[in-house]
């Protein structure tokens, strides 16, 4: 009869080491998702700023449309404005849409990589929770 007893306790004690390791696993996942979650905010809100920039110097770029030959274009420089060739100033903007473009598509490769990893993490918290819960279905119809 001890033996019996023995090997229910040492069956009880492994259903709580898995628990306990199941639940470490769980724990890992969670916080790589969360990790994940962050990643995607900051990139998200670098994209914003990046589009925000990009309808600035479209503006820019719209204005030296409308401007004369012969107009004057200034740039400020710390607190001083400085008197800019019209052919370097367009230049100077449409490297910089080009700059930017280029940084819109590489972020928004980045923001659909983690949104993969992201769906893909959540999967794996979504298997081991079902798995942690069928493991318990047997332990609460044995009590």
């Amino acid at each position: 009869m001890p033996t019996n007893g023995g090997t229910c306790a040492l069956t009880d004690l492994d259903q709580l080491r898995m628990m306990a390791e199941d639940q470490k696993q769980l724990q890992d996942l969670s916080d790589d998702y969360q990790k994940l979650q962050g990643e995607l905010q900051s990139n998200v809100e670098a994209r914003q700023q990046l589009e925000s920039q990009q309808q600035e110097n479209k503006g820019v770029q719209k204005e030296f449309a409308k401007l004369a030959e012969d107009a004057n274009i200034y740039k400020l420089v710390g607190p001083v404005l400085l008197k800019q060739d019209r052919g370097e100033a367009i230049l100077a903007v449409n490297g910089r849409l080009e700059y930017i473009e280029k940084e819109i598509k590489r972020v928004e490769k980045l923001i659909r990589d983690i949104q993969e990893k992201s769906e893909s993490k959540k999967m794996e918290v979504y298997q081991l929770q079902t798995q942690m819960q069928q493991a318990q279905q047997p332990v609460q119809a044995a009590s």
